[in-house]
């Protein structure tokens, strides 16, 4: 199993909002992502909106394209990307960059 560790920057003005949106994160989200092989998926905001977000899964490349294929995916990013700094003006799940693991006690 892979741990993935990413970053993403939330803009400081949208916090609030970003926090209300995933707390009634689409059902039908929910079961892409799930489908698509991620496990255990959480996200950590930090007040000057870093987030830090953990997931596990089989292969990060097919867990990615997977939920990425789906229809929800396209509309959940499309509403969210506005959140985000982006300064290549990537969509969320496409600005996701693994972080190296240099360190774990299992």
């Amino acid at each position: 199993m892979q741990r993935v560790c990413f970053v993403l920057q939330v803009r400081a003005d949208r916090l609030d909002e970003y926090r209300e949106r995933h707390a009634a994160v689409w059902p039908e989200m929910l079961r892409a992502l799930s489908t698509a092989g991620w496990h255990n998926y959480s996200l950590f905001l930090r007040e000057d909106g870093l987030l830090v977000g953990y997931l596990e899964t089989e292969d990060f490349a097919a867990a990615r394209a997977g939920a990425a294929a789906t229809e929800v995916n396209s509309r959940w990013q499309a509403e969210m990307a506005p959140f985000f700094v982006a300064p290549d003006g990537a969509r969320p799940d496409e600005a996701m960059r693994p972080l190296t693991e240099v360190f774990h006690l299992a």
